[in-house]
């Protein structure tokens, strides 16, 4: 590099005379811890789990590898008694559960957020202590807590029996119902503290400028309000709909054998089956669910905001 280049490629960074490939190294050695970790705990084992998708399991469930799509054939549901669409019912069913689970949290979240948002300061941490508490318990005991609500003995299953839509001394699960209702009561709090740390920034002078020009309620929210938590709003649907999609234990408690998700299959096949190669073929496949749904409620998340 000659002299005019050096002077050129000078500058002046926080008080600090630098170049800006002093800059760019000093800036990769910054980042460099992070890409490492990543690349150790992420890229490393989500090509390894390719390259297992692809693998061939033994006579004894050792893996063999021995290249080939049938992992990806018998998931679609093609298997040497013909062509059955379980496999794609299963993978179905645990998009469409992410999707109502998401959903029913976030109407859940706006109005205890907003509620929560215009208590006084002292009673508001609070509220959001109760919102967190469910966090201090495990999953597995607060699973446990919802078949004791569901058993037969409490007033929940009795009610449900006089109203005729269960057997006397039958309880709530396994039901499709109990499933939703552990989703729903173990996610909720991933909506609304994101969406509450935006509500609690809202802007008002805006929803008050809306009603001035005379937008209904609707219009109000969609234009004034809804922009402003979107940030929140977006966050809180990601952390519920990633980990809902592959969530095995509520299903498999509440749910029973009948009602399997996607978890649940990829738990099967990496614990009693010893089918480590199919395991890996349906993570991808949980995976590129889960990336596609992340995708639709971006979009919807787009269109919301330009209505």
């Amino acid at each position: 590099m000659t002299s005019d280049q050096q002077q050129h490629d000078t500058q002046i960074w926080y008080g600090e005379l630098t170049t800006r490939s002093a800059l760019r190294r000093r800036g990769l050695l910054q980042v460099s811890p992070g890409l490492f970790w990543i690349l150790i705990f992420l890229t490393v084992p989500a090509l390894a789990l390719i390259a297992l998708s692809f693998a061939t399991r033994g006579g004894y469930g050792e893996i063999e590898w021995i290249f080939t799509f049938e992992n990806f054939s018998r998931l679609a549901g093609y298997g040497m008694f013909g062509w059955s669409p379980d496999y794609l019912i299963i993978l179905a069913r645990s998009l469409w559960v992410a999707f109502v689970t998401t959903t029913i949290c976030t109407a859940l979240a706006f109005p205890l957020a907003f509620y929560i948002a215009r208590k006084p300061k002292t009673s508001r941490y609070v509220w959001l202590t109760l919102v967190i508490i469910p966090f201090w318990t495990n999953l597995v005991i607060r699973t446990y807590a919802w078949q004791l609500v569901l058993s037969p003995d409490l007033p929940v299953a009795k009610l449900a029996a006089a109203l005729g839509l269960i057997p006397a001394g039958n309880p709530l699960y396994p039901s499709e119902f109990a499933v939703y209702l552990g989703m729903i009561s173990a996610f909720l709090p991933f909506v609304v503290l994101p969406l509450y740390s935006s509500v609690e920034k809202l802007d008002w002078s805006l929803v008050e400028a809306a009603y001035d020009l005379y937008s209904n309620r609707r219009r109000v929210f969609m234009q004034a309000i809804l922009p402003q938590t979107l940030p929140g709003l977006s966050v809180g649907a990601i952390l519920t709909f990633v980990p809902a999609m592959g969530m095995f234990l509520i299903p498999d408690f509440l749910g029973g054998a009948k009602y399997m998700l996607v978890g649940n299959l990829i738990q099967q096949q990496f614990g009693k089956s010893r089918d480590w190669p199919f395991g890996a073929a349906v993570s991808l496949a949980l995976m590129l669910l889960t990336l596609v749904g992340l995708f639709v409620f971006r979009r919807k998340g787009e269109k919301m905001e330009v209505v």
